[in-house]
């Protein structure tokens, strides 16, 4: 009889182990909503790559890449808070740089959280991306973010025009087939977000175009490694983030365009 318990016993487990590799395969192979949502990406990618080096379109970036740069800030402002900082404001320029001015904080946690909260960020909305519902629900974390940071850039008035335009646009997508189309401006901010943060890191602390960075500052500061090779942890950790948020939303969001579009209907309907 006990030999009989542990044939059964293993039989048992190795059904369930069947299982959760069966469940696991299921979740990870897209479905047809998603395989689109992924091709989007694919656009997306080629399409910010174009505009970003043909002059006279790029300025139809140039609002989405202040945004990063807002969320690059920002991600250094609240680890300013989370360490005990002192934040003074933050300021955005035509330029598409910024500044965060605050005083006290543990630098080693601040200075990198610029480029990694805002890849950070770009992954959480890309994941939130593959559903109407979260992308409805990620406007609402967006506006908090937004508000905060309006009130440590309450002087900055490029930082006010840029937030106020960048919420009226997601209110319109909102109203526009009962917030559908929404997830793909999510999609694109947050896939925007991400490469800005490959592109920024790179053209900073690799290529070294600029004689200062968050990189030479943190290199300064920790003194075991260049800027450069701090650029490309953070690129590495920007990737990882990117790859990350595409992996969540196939996994977690598994409903069809349909079952999206009902569930969203019922979550701060326009109507």
């Amino acid at each position: 009889m006990p030999a009989l318990a542990d044939v059964a016993v293993a039989a048992a487990n190795e059904v369930h182990e069947h299982v959760v590799r069966e469940t696991a395969k299921q979740r990870l192979n897209p479905n047809a909503t998603q395989v689109r949502t992924l091709i989007v990406i694919g656009v997306y990618i080629v399409a910010i790559a174009i505009l970003w080096h043909v002059s006279f379109l790029s300025w139809i970036l140039y609002p989405f890449k202040l945004l990063t740069v807002g969320f690059h800030e920002g991600g250094h402002a609240i680890a300013g808070v989370l360490t005990c900082a002192r934040i003074h404001s933050i300021e955005l320029d035509p330029d598409e740089g910024g500044a965060t001015r605050m005083s006290g904080g543990i630098p080693w946690i601040t200075l990198p959280a610029g480029y990694l909260g805002s890849s950070l960020i770009g992954a959480a909305l890309i994941a939130c991306g593959f559903d109407t519902k979260a992308s409805k629900i990620a406007c609402l974390v967006l506006a908090g973010f937004f508000l905060i940071t309006l009130w440590w850039a309450r002087r900055n008035l490029l930082t006010w025009v840029l937030i106020l335009g960048m919420a009226g646009l997601i209110v319109a997508f909102w109203f526009i087939a009962d917030g559908i189309v929404l997830r793909y401006l999510i999609l694109f901010i947050g896939v925007m977000s991400d490469l800005y943060v490959l592109w920024d890191v790179i053209d900073d602390t690799i290529a070294r175009k600029v004689n200062t960075s968050d990189a030479s500052h943190f290199a300064d500061i920790c003194g075991c490694c260049p800027s450069r090779v701090w650029g490309v942890i953070w690129l590495i950790q920007a990737l990882i983030f990117m790859a990350g948020g595409i992996l969540i939303g196939i996994v977690c969001f598994k409903d069809s365009a349909a079952e999206q579009s009902e569930k969203a209907k019922h979550f701060l309907p326009t109507m």
